[in-house]
């Protein structure tokens, strides 16, 4: 079975580079994951930075949402308090945590710098 990544919404706002990895998601080499809070944030990040109109930047979000339906996942909220890597990160870095992935797909690192890390992660970038 292919490896969890999460994808973080800086890596699906960007529409070639999300088409990028949602076809490999497609083609099964890695299985995408990610939570209502980085769908939202991809969302708001099409209409606010990328001025697409909100119909077509939530159409797309739902699009995602539909073709990949077992990438959603709830109940990490939780750890969320715990975590120190950024707080605007750390939605992300409690989805990793619950779900026990070790890959988060980001174009930010400055958000989880290795000091903040309690568990083993691959990253694209490097971590400062």
């Amino acid at each position: 079975m292919a490896g969890t990544v999460v994808l973080d919404a800086c890596v699906l706002v960007p529409i070639s580079l999300c088409d990028v990895l949602l076809e490999l998601a497609d083609a099964r080499l890695y299985r995408p994951l990610w939570s209502q809070t980085i769908l939202d944030e991809t969302g708001r990040a099409l209409i606010v930075k990328l001025g697409i109109p909100e119909d077509k930047a939530l159409a797309r979000v739902d699009a995602m949402r539909r073709a990949f339906p077992e990438a959603m996942v709830c109940g990490h909220e939780r750890l969320i308090p715990e975590l120190t890597n950024h707080p605007k990160d750390r939605h992300v870095l409690a989805v990793a945590v619950h779900v026990g992935c070790r890959t988060i797909v980001t174009a930010d690192v400055s958000g989880f710098r290795a000091s903040a890390m309690n568990h083993e992660f691959v990253m694209t970038g490097s971590l400062p």
